[in-house]
C-alpha cells in the first residue's frame, strides 16, 4: 500500500504493475488469535457435509451449472462418519486455522483496494485475484499435521501426534495443515486435490478479474482458461506487445492466449483450446472440452501405496458435458481416449514435459537425484561467524551420508559456555552443534516428533579449542540412523546414537547459521536442536 501511494504521489501519470503473492493459504495456517475465535465450532459438521452445503451454494451462485454432478467421495480417504471423537476434533481445529487463514487474508485484500479507493484510482486499475495456485492441498493425509515438515520427509502424523498440540495449532510453534478430508471439501465439487494435477480438483480454481467501465461487473465467464493466459490479457489491456527482449536479453514466446476477447464477449469460441498438466506422474489433457486423466500417485505418504510404471497407468475419460468430471467414459470410447493420450505426448514433447519424473523426496537430494547441485563435487565448506540464514541447497548436503563438523572456539571464563556454533534447520526439523552448560553437544531433531541428543561426557574448559562432531552414517537407505563422536583437541569427549534422521528436507525456510540461530526462540534447557547464543561471539 505504501509502495502504490509512492508511485502515485511522486509519478501520477506512469502506469504501474505490482504483483502480491500472499502466503495463504499454504501451510503453514498462520492467523491472529481473534480469528480463529471467530471461526471456532463453524465446522464441527465435517468435511463430507461441507462438500453437500458448498455444492448446494455453488448452484446458487450459478458457479456450476444447474446440471453438474457432484463426484463421489474419495475411496482413499475415511468418511467424517468412519472417524473417532479425537480425530473428527483435531482435524476441525486444522481445518479452522486454514479458514481463519484465507478470511484474514481476504480482509487484507480489502484493505488494498480500499487504499486504491481512497486515492481515487481503483476505477482504473485492472485487478485479477486469483483464489490460490492449485486445487487444496490433501499433502499431510487423512489426519492431518502439526508439522508440514514431516509429510515432506514422507512422515505422517496421527491424531495421537497433534492432540498434545491442539492449542497450539495456528500459531507460531506450529507448521499445521490440514487432513486430506478437508481438502477435498474445499476442491468441491471435483476429484482429487493438489499434486493430482491430473483433476480439475488438483488444477481449477476460481478467479475475479475488476475493471469498471471495461470488464462487465458481476457477469461469469466460462471459457478455458490457464494462468499463463494472465500476462497475455495484461499486456493487451495495456497496448503492449509481447516482448521480443527484455535487457538486451530475447525471450521466448509467451505461450498464453489473453482472455480478454472472453471478458468482452461471454458468447466468444474458446481460443485456448489445449493445455496439458503434469506434476510427479499425476497427469492429464485438456482439449476442446474433452480430458483425459490419469492418477499415478497418491497426493500424501502411502508405504501401502503401489505405485505403477508410467506406461502401465490406468487412464479416464471425461466428455465436455461432464463438467466436475464425474463420468468415466474410457471403457465406453477407446479410440477417443487413445487420441487423447497422443495428444498429451505432443504437448508434453513441445514444452520439456517428457521424459516424466515422478520421483518425490529423492529430488531435493542433488545426488540422489542426478541433477546439478551449486556444491558440485565439493566435500568440505569453511564457514565463519555471522554467516546466516544459508539454504540448504547453498551448503554441503549432510543428509543420508557420514560428515564432520569442525569448530574452532574460544570458551569464556568464568561462567559454563553456551550457544550455537552452527544450526541448520530449527523446530520442525534440523540439527545443531553447540555448548550446553560448557558440554559440546549435538542434537537432531526428527521432523519435530523427536529430538536426540549426543553430548561430552564432562564441560571443556575456557580458552582456544577444536570441537569437533562425527557422524557415521549407518547406511542402507535414506532417513537412516548413526553414531556420533564429539572430540575435543582431537580427544574423544563423548559419544552416542542416533536412530532416525531427516531424509529429504530439514526446512524451506531456517537456514543454517553460524555462531547462533536466526529464527527459533530462545529456550531456557538449551535442549532443542538450534538455539540462540546471547553473544554470538562466544562460541568461536
Amino acid at each position: 500500500m505504501s509502495w502504490i501511494s509512492g508511485l502515485t504521489a511522486l509519478t501520477p501519470d506512469k502506469p504501474w504493475f505490482t504483483y502480491l503473492a500472499f502466503g495463504a493459504t499454504h501451510a503453514p495456517h498462520h492467523v491472529p488469535q481473534p480469528y480463529l475465535d471467530e471461526v471456532r465450532g463453524a465446522f464441527d459438521h465435517g468435511y463430507d457435509e461441507q462438500r453437500e452445503r458448498t455444492f448446494a451454494r455453488q448452484k446458487e451462485l450459478g458457479i456450476v451449472p444447474a446440471d453438474a454432478e457432484l463426484t463421489a467421495p474419495n475411496a482413499q480417504i475415511p468418511l467424517w462418519d468412519e472417524l473417532g471423537d479425537d480425530d473428527r476434533l483435531v482435524g476441525t481445529r486444522l481445518f479452522e486455522a486454514y479458514a481463519a487463514m484465507a478470511r484474514h487474508t481476504d480482509d487484507h485484500v480489502g484493505r488494498l483496494l480500499d487504499s486504491l479507493d481512497e486515492q481515487g484510482i481503483l476505477d482504473d486499475t485492472l485487478v485479477f485475484y486469483i483464489l490460490g495456485d492449485n486445487g487444496a492441498s490433501a499433502e499431510a493425509g487423512a489426519y492431518g499435521t502439526f508439522n508440514e515438515m514431516a509429510y515432506q520427509n514422507n512422515v505422517l502424523m496421527t491424531t495421537e501426534d497433534i492432540t498434545p498440540h491442539l492449542d497450539e495449532i495456528g500459531g507460531p510453534k506450529a507448521f499445521n495443515h490440514i487432513p486430506a478430508g478437508w481438502a477435498h471439501a474445499l476442491n468441491t465439487p471435483y476429484q482429487w486435490s493438489k499434486i493430482v494435477a491430473s483433476h480439475w480438483g488438483g488444477t481449477r480454481t476460481g478467479m475475479v478479474v475488476r475493471y469498471p467501465g471495461r470488464i462487465p461487473a458481476g457477469e461469469q465467464r466460462d471459457h478455458f482458461t490457464h494462468v499463463i493466459d494472465v500476462v497475455p490479457t495484461i499486456l493487451e489491456y495495456a497496448g503492449l506487445p509481447q516482448p521480443d527482449q527484455v535487457n538486451g536479453i530475447p525471450q521466448r514466446p509467451i505461450e498464453g492466449v489473453s482472455f480478454k476477447y472472453a471478458l468482452d464477449d461471454d458468447t466468444a469460441e474458446d481460443r485456448h483450446r489445449t493445455q496439458y498438466f503434469e506434476i510427479a506422474g499425476n497427469r492429464g489433457i485438456y482439449h476442446d472440452g474433452w480430458t483425459a486423466v490419469t492418477q499415478h500417485l497418491l497426493p500424501w505418504p502411502d508405504p501401502n501405496d503401489r505405485i505403477p510404471p508410467l506406461d502401465q497407468d490406468d487412464w479416464e475419460l471425461y466428455g465436455p458435458d461432464d463438467w466436475t468430471q464425474a463420468h468415466d467414459l474410457a471403457a465406453e470410447m477407446p479410440e477417443k481416449l487413445r487420441e487423447l493420450q497422443d495428444r498429451f505426448l505432443i504437448e508434453g514433447a513441445k514444452y520439456n514435459v517428457l521424459p516424466i519424473d515422478d520421483r518425490q523426496r529423492e529430488r531435493f537430494d542433488a545426488t540422489i537425484a542426478n541433477r546439478p547441485d551449486l556444491m558440485g563435487a565439493r566435500t568440505s565448506l569453511t564457514l565463519r561467524p555471522g554467516m546466516t540464514r544459508l539454504n540448504e541447497n547453498t551448503v554441503l548436503n549432510v543428509k543420508n551420508r557420514s560428515f564432520t563438523v569442525t569448530g574452532f572456539v574460544t570458551l569464556p571464563e568464568g561462567e559454563p559456555a553456551r550457544g550455537a556454533i552452527v544450526a541448520q534447520g530449527g523446530s520442525f526439523g534440523g540439527w545443531s552443534f553447540y555448548f550446553h552448560d560448557g558440554r559440546a553437544s549435538y542434537a537432531h531433531n526428527f521432523v519435530g516428533m523427536e529430538t536426540a541428543t549426543v553430548r561430552s561426557d564432562e564441560p571443556i574448559d575456557a580458552g582456544e579449542h577444536v570441537v569437533e562432531v562425527r557422524f557415521d552414517y549407518d547406511g542402507g537407505g535414506a532417513g537412516r540412523g548413526g553414531d556420533i563422536t564429539i572430540s575435543s583437541d582431537g580427544e574423544r569427549v563423548g559419544g552416542g546414537r542416533i536412530e532416525r534422521t531427516v531424509p529429504a528436507l530439514f526446512s524451506f525456510d531456517e537456514g543454517l547459521d553460524v555462531g547462533f540461530d536466526s529464527l527459533d526462540p530462545v529456550v531456557e534447557d538449551y535442549g532443542t536442536p538450534a538455539v540462540r547464543s546471547p553473544d554470538p561471539s562466544i562460541a568461536w
